[in-house]
């Protein structure tokens, strides 16, 4: 299709069409509309009534986008075994994570304690006022919106949680008159995110009520305006420690090169670079998260405000660092991690997608402690695999093995082929060009 075809086209009212009729517009603006059609309609469920609860879940919805779902088994932690699903579209994840797992299994498995579970929101205001007034009435105004909200917060208290404390921050240094309330909240097993964005949204209302009617502001000071209120991603103090640990001596046979001491200390130089160097802190922390996105994605939860929190607070000291370490005393090799994850296994997605629903019931429905546990113990795993490639073999030998299904799928390649080429590249390094060249070969094609 010309450019100019695509920038003419504005589709008006595109969001109050059945779907049939939103797939339709889309098809025509496709060269191929027919197997456009076919194609996007291939994937949508069998079931109409499933089907529905997948296109409410988002806006403007044509099909469903399929992702592999797998399992990592093995997965020891704090003496409980696990067989963790992932949802994910590489294949080196769900092995590494696999690799990891099985190796530490038979080393005392994954240790992990919760360290917080505080989430944060905040209301940001202007007001031109005595600074010193606003803080004698602070108390006041906390017992104010506590009531304003007690009938959001019933139900969350009732299950323990609910609003914990009211800070008041003064920001007018940075910008004219203008200071936040920051509110922490524990949520129990919800992410929490809806509860905490009405509770905020009530405390913006009542705070322009509380200012008005206090005698003790003069008439300017009476004005609160509010500029927006909505919870923070960034929560260092919902976090979760998990590690590894293990005697220098069972790292012996890990590469036939390296003695165990030799092993752990390449291993922690490793981490110790993406420490100091953000290049290699970016990729590193990737890693981790290739575990953690995976568990969160299967078990419905936000996998985008987790990687937020995570990269925020991997910069917390002024520089983006590892958010893995290695200790090394006394003949003892421990690597661990500490990584806010604000997860939750009720509510939203983790009650209405079945297949959440079944990764809860196959993690043996965790609370959401449980489950920051999991997830951190699956991205620990990712993360040591994947050092342990890089100081030993390397990443690609294993990498790119996994992905030669993928390399031959995009050949087109028979099931003659691909049981002769998964039987030549044991012994032969994996590329796109040597696929290429041994698939050619094959076919009778080289030249």
């Amino acid at each position: 299709m010309a450019d100019g075809r695509k920038r003419e086209l504005i589709l008006r009212g595109f969001s109050k069409l059945i779907k049939e009729d939103k797939l339709r517009m889309v098809a025509e603006m496709m060269d191929n509309q027919v197997e456009t059609v076919e194609l996007l309609k291939s994937f949508w469920h069998s079931d109409d009534k499933k089907q529905k609860v997948f296109d409410e879940f988002s806006e403007n919805t044509i099909s469903n986008f399929y992702i592999p779902y797998g399992v990592a088994p093995n997965f020891i932690i704090n003496g409980q075994t696990y067989v963790v699903p992932l949802v994910i579209e590489e294949s080196s994840v769900v092995a590494a994570a696999s690799s990891g797992a099985r190796f530490w299994s038979e080393h005392g498995g994954f240790r992990s304690e919760i360290k917080g579970m505080v989430k944060i929101g905040q209301v940001h205001f202007l007001w031109e006022g005595d600074f010193k007034k606003l803080q004698f009435k602070f108390d006041e105004l906390k017992l104010f919106l506590r009531e304003r909200t007690k009938e959001i917060t019933a139900k969350m208290e009732s299950r323990g949680g609910g609003i914990l404390d009211f800070e008041l921050i003064d920001l007018t240094k940075e910008i004219d008159n203008y200071y936040q309330i920051k509110v922490s909240f524990d949520t129990r097993d919800s992410m929490g995110a809806n509860f905490i964005n009405s509770c905020l949204e009530e405390f913006a209302n009542s705070m322009e009520d509380f200012f008005a009617e206090k005698d003790i502001f003069k008439e300017k000071e009476k004005e609160c305006k509010i500029i927006m209120s909505i919870l923070s991603n960034y929560t260092p103090d919902c976090l979760v420690k998990t590690w590894v640990e293990c005697n220098l001596s069972e790292l012996e046979n890990i590469d036939k090169d390296l003695t165990g001491r030799e092993f752990a200390e390449k291993f922690a130089l490793a981490v110790k670079i993406a420490e100091i160097d953000s290049y290699r802190a970016t990729t590193h922390n990737k890693g981790l998260f290739n575990g953690i996105d995976a568990v969160a994605i299967a078990t419905g939860n936000d996998f985008r405000a987790i990687e937020a929190a995570g990269h925020t607070y991997a910069s917390r000291d002024g520089k983006y660092k590892s958010l893995s370490h290695v200790e090394i005393e006394d003949n003892r090799f421990k690597f661990f991690v500490e990584v806010p994850l604000a997860m939750g296994t009720v509510g939203g997605l983790t009650s209405l997608h079945p297949l959440a629903k079944h990764s809860l019931e196959m993690l043996g429905e965790p609370s959401a402690e449980e489950l920051m546990m999991i997830s951190s113990a699956v991205g620990l795993s990712n993360n040591f695999a994947a050092i342990r490639s890089l100081v030993t073999k390397g990443i690609q030998i294993g990498h790119m093995k996994m992905h030669l299904m993928n390399i031959l799928n995009n050949f087109e390649s028979t099931k003659e082929e691909k049981k002769k080429a998964e039987e030549y590249f044991v012994e032969h390094k994996v590329s796109y060009s040597s696929v290429e060249q041994f698939l050619n070969k094959l076919r009778g094609l080289e030249k």
